[in-house]
């Protein structure tokens, strides 16, 4: 008879079957790492690494650019910012040009005047329009002259204050416009008058060694050395120019300054401070004061002539 087998090798006869026998034998537990690595940064992704400390930049394409432009342009804050600053740049533009325009043309017309006067000049335009306006239209509304008062011509310490108004340089012809309304005002002081006397009046210069105005009866009183002889004159206005009439001769200049000859020499005395006045200037009014003698001309619609005047050459 033969004997049944037993069971393996190293097992029990005796040992109960597992109620899980027919299961896999659950995995053995990891054995503990001989040495646990000491701890330290995360380890970082592969690539360049930032330099400075600083993020990397924020993306720049096309259509980032445009969303914030749509962004700013949604935004009512940031569309008036835009048209304030707009605004400002052309106004900022605008007003530069027309303070140089402004100055140039100041500068040109003062030294038109300075070399017909013979004396230093200043010369402003009109504030309204603006002069931007009236030079592209052509049109000026008003300009003011003024001169330093050392003389007018050949008259010595006078004042020149000229007023232009309504100028139109749409010219034809033999005219290059005209001119609505202009006025001078011309202040001559006793001292000027005196000198200029001496130097244009041969006659009475040598005589006059003192003048003095009264502005009760309107005269000018030429006095000689030592009161030995006197002369006493009225300015007046004659056919739209002056005229100074002798009143009165005393002592050797009833002698040696009989009135017919006297008279035309202060005729021609008046006509040459007159004559070479532009534009059909006319005498208005004459005024003698306790210092001088103010005279007044104007003129209206007045033709602007075309001339080869070096003095206009370059208005």
């Amino acid at each position: 008879m033969s004997t049944p087998p037993g069971p393996p090798p190293g097992e029990s006869p005796w040992a109960r079957p597992d109620s899980h026998s027919g299961d896999a034998p659950p995995p053995p537990e990891p054995s503990a790492p001989d040495s646990v690595p000491p701890p330290g940064p995360a380890p970082q992704a592969a690539g360049p690494a930032p330099t400075g400390g600083l993020e990397a930049p924020a993306d720049r394409s096309p259509s980032a650019s445009m969303s914030m432009s749509m962004s700013m342009l949604r935004d009512p804050l940031a569309l008036t910012l835009i048209f304030v600053t707009v605004i400002a740049l052309a106004l900022a533009g605008v007003i530069g040009a027309e303070l140089i325009a402004r100055r140039i043309a100041d500068g040109k017309v003062a030294r038109a005047t300075e070399c017909v006067v013979h004396d230093k000049a200043s010369a402003s335009f009109g504030v309204t329009p603006p002069f931007l306006w009236q030079h592209l239209t052509g049109n000026y509304t008003n300009i003011s002259i003024h001169t330093a008062g050392n003389q007018v011509k050949d008259a010595k310490q006078m004042t020149a204050d000229l007023s232009i108004s309504d100028v139109d340089l749409h010219g034809s012809g033999d005219s290059k416009g005209t001119i609505g309304l202009l006025q001078a005002t011309l202040t001559w002081p006793a001292a000027g008058i005196k000198e200029t006397v001496q130097s244009m009046v041969p006659i009475l210069g040598n005589l006059v060694s003192d003048l003095r105005t009264n502005a009760q009866d309107g005269t000018v009183e030429l006095g000689g050395a030592f009161g030995l002889a006197t002369v006493v004159v009225k300015p007046t206005v004659v056919n739209g120019g002056l005229s100074l009439q002798v009143q009165k001769l005393t002592g050797l200049g009833a002698l040696t300054l009989p009135r017919e000859t006297l008279q035309p020499e202060l005729d021609r005395f008046a006509a040459a401070l007159t004559k070479r006045y532009p534009l059909g200037l006319r005498a208005d009014s004459i005024e003698v004061t306790d210092t001088g003698v103010v005279a007044r001309f104007s003129t209206r619609n007045a033709s602007i002539p075309r001339s080869d005047d070096p003095c206009f050459a370059n208005l």
